[in-house]
């Protein structure tokens, strides 16, 4: 099976092969195509269809919440609080995509963006105030100029962020410096990995991003790994 598109089409596509012996193509049309760049699959279109036909089947993990398997992240907070506004900017004004997402970003960045929330990080319950927690399939780097890239997609772990930065302007300035490629992992984040995380709250439902697609999940979500779930078509 085939899928061709961006982040967000190819996880479904895999959501639908998790588990059989089909094997899933890729041909990245998306905008940011993070899946392909990680896994080592060719951006350019004729040579990721000579990957598909000549590549070889290779087992990569998966990430689950709730019963949704993502790829790549799933995050909540300050990440799908955008996504919606950066839609309802394009559909209602006509904006591009990212005068969109700017607009987003100071729309939420003017409120009052922290959550305050219970996570069961394998069994050890802790409480947090923070504006977003990402969850990785496997570990993300989060530091240097490779910020948002995986080195493997096969460890079998979870990888957890939260921000240690509280008030609009610290999250603003995290923000830019983390388009800058001038994060620091210990400074800037509180991180772990595990293989199964609770995250529950005083709310009944919360906005989930998946990949870049956005939702409304009932809560507590319940995020696990799911080794070897998905055979993907790799140089």
């Amino acid at each position: 099976m085939v899928a061709a598109g961006g982040d967000g089409t190819v996880s479904t596509v895999a959501g639908a092969l998790a588990g059989t012996a089909s094997a899933l193509g890729v041909l990245p049309l998306g905008t940011l195509n993070h899946f392909a760049r990680d896994l080592g699959i060719p951006l350019d279109i004729p040579a990721a269809v000579v990957n598909t036909l000549q590549g070889r089947p290779r087992l990569i993990d998966s990430g689950d919440v709730n019963g949704r398997l993502f790829l790549n992240n799933s995050s909540i907070g300050f990440y799908p609080a955008m996504v919606r506004q950066r839609t309802k900017q394009q559909r209602q004004l006509g904006r591009g995509k990212w005068p969109a997402m700017l607009w987003a970003a100071h729309t939420v960045l003017g409120r009052h963006p922290f959550m305050e929330l219970t996570l069961e990080v394998d069994g050890v319950r802790q409480q947090r105030r923070t504006p977003f927690v990402f969850v990785g399939n496997n570990v993300y780097e989060m530091q240097g100029f490779n910020i948002g890239r995986r080195a493997r997609l096969d460890a079998g772990v979870l990888s957890v962020y939260l921000t240690q930065r509280t008030g609009r302007r610290r999250l603003l300035g995290l923000a830019l410096r983390a388009l800058a490629g001038r994060l620091e992992q210990a400074r800037d984040f509180e991180a772990a990995t595990a293989a199964r995380l609770r995250i529950d709250s005083r709310h009944t439902r919360l906005l989930v991003a998946t990949d870049g697609e956005v939702a409304t999940f009932d809560l507590p979500l319940e995020y696990r790994m799911r080794p070897g779930a998905v055979r993907v078509i790799a140089p």
